[in-house]
């Protein structure tokens, strides 16, 4: 777990980085909101069929558990503040102008983000952990006042801010964002390909929907599927491991590594572009490494008491899971099970077992 968690997080950005010059290339053919639609669909619709797929061949059965009870409200909300809230907010604070200035207030989402964890639902949180999201955040500024983001879109709105309204609806997009990174924590246990697919197809249809009320058309469909399948990486694989880094290491953690995805980006552009190598890409990635440095090294360990608790995830019996099973399993594999009160002391992350305070 202390291996993968930042490691799915990192990817994750890696993903959704490069997904934003790739986006550039598209963005002259289709209107913004019909392209952030058809990336979003891209996902849903891809990671269905891939989950289709792996039903029909057998593959994959009880490795997941599906979304139950109270979850379906979690869901509901995360996808109403990321998939419908946001792109709205969005699309009234933001015109078409220069990358940085939007830029800048759209890195708002992982502040928003790593706030809330600590704050709200109340993650661990300690100096360097603060440190390291301050560097990496101010890389991305760095990135955006540098002019260095590109001119394209990510799929969430065409770049520029209007006035002080614009600008607050902008910050009120991020912290939409930053509610459903922290709601979607909460079904993290369910299987992320699932989450994804609904957020997908969600997203997608809100998205397009807009599209065709503002008065877009349909495009052509090579368009259609060079959108889809860039939306099924930066969007969809993307989401589902961004979930389970959620899982596995926390919000304000996997908020913290997602916010690197500027710099990916920036770095893609220079290969896609043929971009010169600016003092901001590299000031960023200097800033940007020291604060995934910090994250990386960070050494959680003390004394700490488990609660008994009941629940159902992907498992395997390690020191927290040590349950019967009648018959031979396979690793990892899910089902209803109880923990008893124990006490210990070992690295660890906020995850779904070290929810405590501190």
């Amino acid at each position: 777990m202390v291996r993968t968690g930042p490691a799915a997080a990192i990817l994750a950005a890696m993903l959704f980085g490069v997904g934003t010059p790739l986006a550039k290339l598209l963005v002259h053919d289709l209107s913004p909101w019909m392209l952030a639609g058809l990336l979003y669909l891209g996902s849903g619709l891809g990671l269905g069929l891939v989950r289709l797929a792996r039903a029909l061949a057998g593959r994959g059965a009880g490795r997941e558990r599906g979304i139950h009870g109270a979850e379906w409200l979690w869901l509901t909300a995360a996808v109403a503040a990321g998939g419908v809230a946001g792109p709205v907010l969005l699309m009234y604070g933001l015109t078409a102008a220069p990358a940085s200035a939007a830029s800048l207030l759209l890195n708002l989402e992982g502040v928003f983000t790593a706030l809330l964890a600590w704050f709200a639902f109340k993650e661990g949180v300690d100096r360097r952990l603060v440190t390291g999201m301050a560097a990496i955040v101010a890389g991305a500024v760095v990135l955006s006042l540098s002019g260095d983001m590109g001119s394209g879109s990510t799929g969430r709105g065409s770049m520029d801010i209007a006035a002080g309204w614009g600008a607050a609806a902008v910050a009120a997009a991020c912290l939409m964002w930053a509610v459903d990174n922290n709601l979607t924590r909460k079904v993290s246990l369910a299987n992320p390909v699932d989450i994804a697919i609904i957020k997908g197809l969600v997203a997608g249809s809100v998205n397009v929907g807009i599209a065709a009320t503002l008065g877009s058309a349909m495009p052509a469909a090579p368009a259609v599927a060079a959108a889809m399948l860039v939306g099924l990486s930066g969007y969809g694989i993307s989401l589902v491991l961004f979930v389970v880094a959620l899982r596995q290491i926390g919000t304000a953690r996997t908020g913290a590594y997602f916010s690197t995805a500027p710099f990916v980006g920036g770095a893609a552009s220079l290969v896609i572009f043929g971009e010169p190598v600016t003092f901001g890409l590299v000031a960023a990635a200097v800033l940007m490494g020291f604060g995934v440095w910090l994250h990386l090294t960070e050494d959680h360990d003390h004394e700490h008491e488990h609660d008994e608790i009941e629940h159902d995830h992907p498992h395997v019996h390690d020191e927290h899971h040590q349950h019967h099973h009648d018959g031979p399993v396979r690793e990892p594999h899910t089902h209803r099970h109880r923990h008893g009160r124990l006490r210990h002391r070992h690295p660890h992350f906020p995850d779904a077992h070290h929810a405590h305070t501190h």
